[in-house]
């Protein structure tokens, strides 16, 4: 479920410094800021799913939210996370197309829903913002590329070792040198592509080896360099 917040300004928003939305004048800003619905979500909570028809597309102010693929038995496919400052959403959109992921808020969030005709106008009329979002489908394009290649080619052991350095460079640390996102061990294996028993077994491993130490759901990292080593990285 989600609640519907008062009005927030485009200006003090963290996705202005996005460069998606650094190309935008005042114009084009005041018209998203006046059209935009700014709502807050609870962990657990389902923004889209797949299949949803797009009625637009979405700016994370604040929390994360895990995007996904459901298979056919049922199991996760985590494809990648989004955190303030980031937009997810927009390619189907542009595709007119349903949704062919889910997203799920993993730590509480207020999001900015933005109708899709101002997108497609965006596109239409003005060329650097088409041009950063023709470089954003791009990477994340090359970032799919090297998931499916890793999950082919890797073993689980490189996988989770790549995952946890990964983590670390989208969200950083804490003041302690934890990792400033909390996952459970099942959502861990859906990142890495197999069963929770043989993720818990790894962290094991990991931590024996001093590369890392456990506290519930808490990741500190102990050893980059042997992490890089375990992941070919």
């Amino acid at each position: 479920m989600s609640d519907i917040l008062d009005h927030l300004s485009c200006d003090s928003c963290i996705s202005k410094i996005h460069p998606l939305f650094r190309h935008l004048n005042e114009e084009e800003c005041n018209h998203i800021s006046l059209n935009k619905i700014t709502e807050s979500y609870k962990r657990g909570s389902l923004i889209y799913q797949e299949g949803n028809r797009m009625k637009g597309f979405f700016c994370v102010q604040k929390g994360i939210i895990k995007i996904f693929k459901t298979g056919f038995d049922g199991k996760e496919q985590i494809i990648r996370f989004a955190k303030p400052g980031d937009i997810i959403g927009y390619r189907s959109v542009i595709s007119n197309e349903p949704a062919c992921t889910s997203t799920e808020v993993i730590e509480d969030c207020i999001v900015c829903h933005i109708p899709p005709q101002i997108l497609m106008t965006l596109i239409k009329t003005n060329g650097d913002f088409a041009l950063e979002l023709m470089k954003l489908s791009c990477k994340e394009l090359g970032e799919a590329n090297s998931f499916i290649t890793d999950i082919a080619q890797k073993t689980v052991r490189e996988r989770l070792a790549e995952i946890l350095l990964y983590l670390d460079n989208e969200f950083g640390m804490d003041q302690n040198g934890v990792l400033n996102i909390f996952l459970t061990r099942e959502e861990l294996s859906n990142i890495v592509g197999t069963a929770t028993e043989s993720i818990i077994r790894l962290l094991s491993e990991f931590k024996n080896e001093k590369l890392i130490e456990l506290n519930g759901r808490k990741i500190k990292i102990l050893d980059r360099p042997g992490l890089k080593l375990i992941a070919n990285i």
